[in-house]
């Protein structure tokens, strides 16, 4: 991948700049969540945690060392399987009111989709000894 590098860098922008837009629509309150905002903090703030792993995974994408890439490995599963727990935690149904999934939470999922496929298939020029 020649641009390795920059789509990385540009998946971890997209996932930053979707945790302050809306997720998701609840009709019966009328209010937008984003990942900084829930009715009474009730779903808590996973936007930290993205945050957080899309700053630890742009670092180790700008590192050319083993390590680093390995460690973008880990931080790009771990930052998929949390994508999971909190699409499933924000777009539940309950007392048959379903809340409607916004863009906010579509540009989550390429930002995420983007990350891991950057960590997968790394361009790296690190030869390993053996």
């Amino acid at each position: 991948m020649k641009f390795y590098k920059f789509i990385g860098l540009s998946g971890c922008a997209l996932l930053i700049i979707s945790c302050f837009l809306p997720w998701t629509f609840y009709p019966d309150i009328n209010k937008n969540f984003t990942g900084f905002f829930s009715e009474q903090n009730v779903y808590g703030k996973p936007a930290i945690i993205f945050v957080f792993v899309a700053v630890v995974s742009a670092l180790c994408i700008l590192i050319d060392r083993l390590w680093a890439k390995r460690t973008a490995l880990f931080f790009a599963a771990l930052n998929i399987a949390y994508l999971i727990k909190t699409y499933i935690l924000f777009t539940s149904c309950y007392n048959t009111i379903c809340p409607q999934v916004k863009y906010g939470f579509v540009l989550l999922i390429a930002g995420s989709l983007v990350i891991i496929l950057a960590a997968i298939f790394p361009k790296s020029n690190i030869r390993i000894p053996g």
